[in-house]
């Protein structure tokens, strides 16, 4: 690629080297509109959906302003899991990687469940940038081995989750530790009303950006209602998996305990199954997201952990074994499918008690095609809301012909059945109009 059009925010060669070397052509919409903000030094509130190029908005002006002489912490960002850290880190490196030779950018990631005593030997020499966890990032600052009071910039990743994981508290300490004029950047899917207290306790006047997805979910994932049927749900589950054959499917429960039970029945019954939830151990969940990324998996259990932040490349098929609680949750997890272009079915077995959630999702603007598996072979079934569509078309052609078959002025004697008669012959002859 010779051009690219983020040259026009005149960023130093290095970087317009790595957005080359990354792909990138054009600006997404919040690029396009926070990225000369940022440049200024501005602190602003992000909304937007998963895979809107959010961490390129930040990370690409915050590396700009970097000023490789000053050997101390420039730079804090905070995210709800290890994994999403390690991805955020992962994606600095790649920017970094292309500083010139004396102007190197120094860049740590700092997680909960590593070595503590490890971490506090290496930041003898101070990061320039600093990505973890809040409570590890706050724990090494309280321990003074990391010197946070430097940084002119923090970044609050996945806002709304770190809420729910009640990780919020920390970020308050950690912000509470930097300078007053500090640069602050919120980026979060969903802006919560216990959110604003954070937000109005520490942003004064903030660039406010919220990128409404253009739909819902990627154009090009295609959802799939599948009904149980009184079925067994773990038999259903393995001849669709084994039926789409996928590049890569991750199956969502609801709870840790249900991901253990379908990943061990799965195991049983001969696939190879990864699995990711809140109960691993931090080692295990590390080894368990290479495996994943070295392809060892052609299925992976889960739990909402992974529909949030963690970037998995190459699913192909997302299964909801068990609907959400909270729809939004519908959204990430499908999100996980289609990115970049790319195509992807999101399949959801469902039962009649899931019929409210089914509805909701509907009025959010998800469009949902009707099939079933029979034997190997995929059916198109008919709409599970046929009957009340009938019904309702029925009822509108009724209402139609009391209008039409009006109430004569004079009345006599057995008008009510005579004119009820009249209703039903037009209304019969509006239904033979229909059908032809």
């Amino acid at each position: 690629m010779d051009t690219t059009k983020f040259e026009r925010f005149n960023f130093q060669p290095f970087i317009i080297e790595a957005i080359k070397e990354l792909g990138f052509y054009e600006p997404t919409e919040i690029q396009e509109r926070l990225i000369p903000a940022l440049l200024r030094g501005e602190s602003a509130i992000g909304q937007s959906q998963t895979g809107t190029g959010k961490t390129h908005a930040y990370l690409l002006p915050l590396i700009e302003n970097i000023e490789p002489e000053r050997e101390e912490v420039q730079v804090v960002i905070t995210a709800p899991t290890r994994e999403l850290a390690n991805q955020i880190h992962h994606e600095v490196l790649k920017i970094t990687k292309f500083c010139e030779e004396g102007k190197q950018i120094t860049a740590k990631c700092l997680i909960g469940g590593t070595d503590k005593q490890k971490a506090i030997e290496k930041l003898k020499t101070q990061p320039q940038i600093v990505v973890g966890t809040p409570g590890r990032i706050h724990d090494l600052a309280k321990e003074q081995a990391l010197h946070i009071h430097t940084a002119t910039s923090l970044v609050v990743d996945e806002a709304d989750l770190m809420l729910d994981m009640g990780f919020l508290e920390d970020v308050d300490r950690i912000a509470g530790s930097m300078p007053e004029n500090l640069q602050i950047l919120v980026f979060s899917a969903t802006i919560p009303e216990k959110l604003k207290p954070f937000l109005k306790k520490y942003l004064e006047n903030p660039k406010y950006t919220h990128v409404a997805p253009k739909q819902v979910t990627a154009a090009k994932i295609e959802h799939v209602l599948v009904p149980l049927r009184h079925r067994d749900k773990i038999k259903l589950l393995h001849d669709m998996l084994v039926s789409y054959n996928p590049y890569l499917a991750i199956v969502f429960t609801n709870t840790k305990k249900m991901a253990e039970e379908v990943a061990d029945a799965l195991t049983a019954k001969g696939l190879r199954v990864g699995r990711i939830h809140g109960d691993l151990t931090p080692r295990e969940r590390k080894k368990m997201m290479k495996q994943i990324k070295n392809l060892e998996y052609q299925y992976v259990v889960a739990t909402d952990l992974a529909a949030r932040g963690i970037d998995i490349e190459g699913i192909s098929h997302v299964v909801n074994y068990e609907i959400p609680s909270d729809l939004d949750f519908y959204i990430h997890r499908v999100g996980r499918t289609a990115r970049a272009g790319h195509s992807g079915i999101a399949a959801t077995i469902y039962e009649l008690r899931d019929e409210d959630a089914i509805v909701k999702l509907e009025k959010m603007g998800i469009e949902f095609s009707n099939k079933d598996l029979q034997g190997n072979e995929w059916i198109d079934i008919e709409d599970r809301n046929r009957r009340k569509k009938r019904q309702k078309q029925v009822d509108e052609i009724e209402v139609h012909a009391r209008k039409y078959i009006q109430k004569p002025k004079k009345v006599k004697p057995g008008y009510k059945k005579k004119r009820q008669e009249e209703i039903q012959k037009f209304a019969k002859k509006q239904r033979r109009t229909k059908k032809k």
